[in-house]
């Protein structure tokens, strides 16, 4: 990785790197009410049960997905007969789930991920989020940075009353309706332009393997971040770092743009 100046710019997806949000769980609950209401005839025709709709296959076949193609690849998976033709059920279903868990609050932000995009705005590098989701905006308007700061003992000139993680970027690229999902580089190509960076200096901060693959198919730097035990994948999508916590992100090192950590 070249040294000498920083990175011009930060990308970042929403679920699984700044936000612990009620996906996987509207997922895998609008499957089930399917499974046991309206698709019970079809059930035994299937590979689907509650179990093995774990974290690793939420994060193997859908994150970082658009909604239709998450979809889709959730009834492939679990060899749901006419897949193609329940796709747009599975996801409105969905859809209907996830915008009552985060009316409700269902989510949290991740405090190491709040910590490390403050950090990095204070060196003076743009940052763009960059989800394929929808709902991401929906949560980032309600997580308050100036409240955490205050929470966290942390002093900074640009937190102002009542910022709010969406407010706090640069860019926002997330549920754009784009040609081409991850792990496309597509949606990151564009958030590089919209940060008047060129994509060779920016780095991506994914939990997803798709994100990953994005991130190095647009020749960035690939930052992925590990909370569902899943270190190994990232590895060996070509992350060039794989942390379980971005607080063991050395961020002096992303202004003489190096991926590396605190140890």
């Amino acid at each position: 990785m070249p040294t000498g100046g920083g990175f011009d710019g930060a990308i970042l997806d929403v679920d699984g790197v700044l936000v612990d949000s009620p996906h996987e769980r509207a997922w895998k609950d609008a499957l089930r009410e399917l499974m046991e209401g309206d698709w019970a005839d079809i059930r035994e025709r299937t590979t689907w049960s509650e179990e093995p709709f774990t974290p690793q296959v939420y994060q193997r076949v859908i994150s970082g997905r658009p909604r239709t193609a998450g979809a889709l690849a959730t009834l492939e998976h679990f060899e749901i007969p006419d897949a193609q033709a329940r796709t747009r059920t599975y996801a409105a279903r969905k859809q209907a789930l996830i915008v009552h868990l985060i009316e409700a609050s269902q989510f949290t932000a991740y405090p190491d991920a709040l910590r490390f995009v403050m950090a990095v705005r204070d060196l003076g590098i743009p940052a763009a989020v960059a989800s394929s989701s929808k709902n991401a905006d929906r949560m980032l308007k309600r997580i308050r940075l100036d409240t955490f700061a205050q929470r966290e003992g942390l002093t900074y000139d640009f937190v102002q009353p009542g910022l709010t993680l969406l407010d706090f970027f640069d860019a926002d690229l997330s549920g754009r309706d784009l040609a081409r999902g991850k792990p496309d580089p597509e949606i990151f190509l564009i958030a590089a332009a919209e940060l008047k960076a060129a994509p060779e200096h920016c780095f991506v901060v994914e939990d997803a393997v798709s994100g990953i693959r994005a991130a190095k198919a647009g020749k960035m730097a690939a930052l992925g971040v590990a909370r569902a035990d899943d270190q190994q994948l990232l590895v060996a999508a070509h992350a060039d770092l794989v942390v379980t916590t971005l607080d063991e992100v050395d961020v002096r090192g992303l202004a003489s743009h190096q991926l590396m950590t605190t140890g």
